[in-house]
């Protein structure tokens, strides 16, 4: 083969530089590994020759400023080799020192196990969970592909990058991966590139006594250009292969590398050992004199260290583009504006007034209404003014109520995890805030990216609604019953559950005012009667937990959230009868309450009265709040008209009554204690 540029930088195959680059990768890795005695050397090592090929010759990108809005994006789905990133971050300039090689795995280090993004400058998304990866890379390039059509005017094009995504055998046989690449060929994403690393082994072995697809058919039947298999070793043929990838206008392209996993080890090289284990003393010596390498660990001859810091382009490409910007600022000046607002991540200027007048429309609402609806009407008034707010549905949307009249929608199909995963990609990306809908029963799909989100603290809102037996009929498959308490428990994700258009409203100002947190609201399918609450109550909305109706000298108190709200309110009617006064705290969003003031949550909750948890889920979760009682559902659901499986399960007004008058006789019997 001859040189080949093809919109990267020009390479000569017979120029042996190239290969002790790639062994430079190598044996940072084995190093690494060696000394953290805990790691994955193999892929590394094979896939070093398919990182040169792309970061020494396509990849733009500037160590200096890993943020330039329109560099290149790479994506190492199969993070298990997180050390061939860092050591070609750390050979490329980024500031990742040699000694945070030397720290890999260890606590409070810059190279954690598997790449972290806002931990490792460089590293564009968490990844570690197979498939996810690629996932995000799907979102990155569809925010490219949206971005351009929105900004870019005729001989301005600020707009203009790639994804890159690496990827092994593991993140092909996950699920999420079909349902990802096929979304990326409908929507025909030309600038998404997917370098496979078909090395034929996994942690069990080779892998084709249980993968044995038609990796380059089945792609080609989403819709994706295939090239390959290519020799993932010979860098001229990879480096080709990426700058014919470039030219696709219609397609993502998938380009097959036949690879070695741990390539360079005479005892390792081809085998599942070299997968998830340090080579040893022994073998690590013999992979050095096989491959040349005559340095120390964790050194680098000076010349090949030169090669990669020359390797980038980063600084002049990214001075062109903003020579650009500056002449597309003078062309288009609020476009500009807007532009650098919404790659900054930042609100609209005027989001606080958006956010008063929802309040003022809904907050005083005296309509019974879903939660879903009121939703639905609070994104009608929320995307007219925030265009970043880019949603869509697991092929749920006229239930979900997600789509809005000039709004920007996604539909998804029926691909929850790929949903949350390529949302995760879009937030990432930068530019767009994504929301996504399904069913809160089905969360359980997208679970672990939905926790990928609240572990990179990406604002990410996702759309729950159907969130209780209140769906009646559709029995006990649909009827979530674990869910909301299962959500609460990842850390760092808001998670709200409105009792009316008011909260619904609240929850939806106060997730897009988290720049660092994901947000999950759940929404009820039955309509919910309206609260009336005064001025405050409605500021005190996005506290997560407020008094929402109280009385002299209350003898109890009840916690609420959603739907059961109102029930415990008719309750509190009931026991006025009684002589029995009670609070009632709704309680929208535990998680935001949680982070509350200790003098507010006090307050709220009221000192030295017993309480009672009143939710239609699980009850576990209520001795959080030292709750004596609590009405719910330990059980999964039943079939049946929505206000029949709620009395069949005691969940009424009647039942808070009788709960609460058992409890406290009980309480005020002399010598017992409070239940836990």
């Amino acid at each position: 083969m001859g040189g080949a540029s093809d919109g990267g930088r020009v390479l000569r195959p017979d120029d042996g530089r190239f290969d002790e680059m790639a062994n430079a990768l190598r044996a940072l890795a084995m190093d690494a590994v060696q000394q953290a005695q805990s790691g994955h050397p193999g892929a590394p090592m094979g896939m070093a020759e398919m990182a040169v090929a792309l970061w020494a010759h396509h990849l733009q990108h500037d160590p200096a400023n890993p943020r330039w809005p329109d560099r290149d994006r790479f994506v190492l789905s199969n993070g298990h080799a997180s050390m061939l990133l860092y050591a070609l971050l750390h050979l490329t300039g980024y500031d990742l020192p040699i000694d945070e090689l030397q720290r890999f795995r260890q606590l409070h280090s810059r190279t954690p196990g598997h790449p972290e993004v806002g931990v490792t400058p460089g590293v564009e998304t968490t990844t570690g969970p197979l498939g996810q990866g690629l996932a995000n890379a799907v979102g990155m390039a569809l925010a490219e592909k949206l971005l351009a059509q929105e900004f870019n005017r005729p001989g301005h094009a600020i707009v203009d990058h790639r994804t890159y995504v690496f990827m092994g055998d593991g993140c092909l046989m996950e699920g999420i991966s079909h349902e990802a690449c096929s979304l990326a060929g409908v929507w025909r994403l030309n600038k998404l590139i997917a370098l496979y690393d078909d090395n034929g082994i996994s942690i069990d072995g080779e892998v084709r006594g249980w993968f044995a697809d038609d990796t380059a058919q089945r792609f080609l039947g989403h819709g994706w250009h295939v090239i390959g298999p290519i020799d993932g070793h010979d860098i001229d043929q990879v480096a080709r292969a990426i700058g014919q990838a470039r030219l696709s206008e219609d397609k993502p392209t998938l380009v097959i590398c036949r690879t070695t996993i741990g390539r360079g080890s005479p005892g390792r090289a081809g085998t599942a050992r070299a997968h998830g284990e340090p080579l040893g003393v022994e073998e690590l010596a013999a992979t050095r004199a096989a491959i040349g390498w005559k340095v120390p660990p964790f050194e680098v001859p000076p010349a090949i260290a030169t090669r990669w810091r020359q390797a980038s382009t980063g600084p002049s490409r990214q001075a062109a583009w903003l020579q650009a910007l500056g002449r597309y600022r003078a062309a288009h000046p609020d476009l500009a504006a807007e532009f650098e607002r919404r790659i900054g991540g930042h609100l609209p200027a005027d989001f606080q007034e958006t956010a008063l007048s929802l309040m003022s429309r809904l907050g005083p609402s005296t309509e019974a209404v879903a939660t879903r609806k009121a939703s639905q009407q609070a994104l009608a008034v929320l995307a007219l003014s925030i265009p970043e707010l880019i949603g869509g549905s697991a092929d749920l949307t006229g239930s979900n109520l997600t789509e809005v009249p000039g709004g920007r929608h996604l539909h998804y199909g029926v691909r929850e995890f790929g949903m949350a995963a390529v949302m995760n990609g879009l937030a990432l990306h930068g530019g767009f805030i994504p929301y996504g809908g399904t069913f809160l029963t089905f969360s359980d799909y997208s679970r672990n990216a939905i926790r990928m989100a609240a572990l990179m603290k990406q604002r990410v809102i996702h759309v729950l609604t159907h969130d209780s037996i209140g769906l009646g009929e559709d029995g006990p498959t649909h009827q979530p019953i674990e869910h909301a308490a299962s959500l609460r428990l990842i850390p760092h994700l808001d998670v709200w559950r409105p009792c009316d258009a008011a909260e619904t409203a609240a929850a939806w100002c106060h997730a897009l005012e988290q720049p660092d947190r994901p947000s999950a609201l759940l929404l009820s399918r039955q309509a919910l009667p309206a609260q009336q609450r005064t001025p405050q109550q409605i500021v005190d909305i996005r506290r997560g937990g407020y008094v929402l109706s109280d009385r002299d000298r209350p003898v109890a108190v009840l916690l609420a959230t959603g739907s059961e709200v109102a029930m415990a309110i008719a309750a509190q009617r009931l026991l006025d009868e009684r002589d029995l006064p009670v609070r009632v705290v709704s309680l929208p969003s535990s998680t935001v309450f949680d982070r509350q003031p200790r003098e507010w949550r006090e307050a709220v909750l009221g000192r030295g009265l017993p309480r009672i948890g009143i939710e239609a889920g699980v009850t576990r979760w209520w001795g959080q709040y030292g709750c004596v009682a609590a009405l719910g559902v330990d059980s999964f659901g039943e079939s049946g008209p929505a206000a029949e499986v709620y009395a069949h399960f005691g969940l009424t007004a009647s039942g808070v009554v009788e709960l609460v008058a058992e409890c406290v006789t009980w309480r005020r019997s002399p010598g017992t204690t409070l239940i836990a």
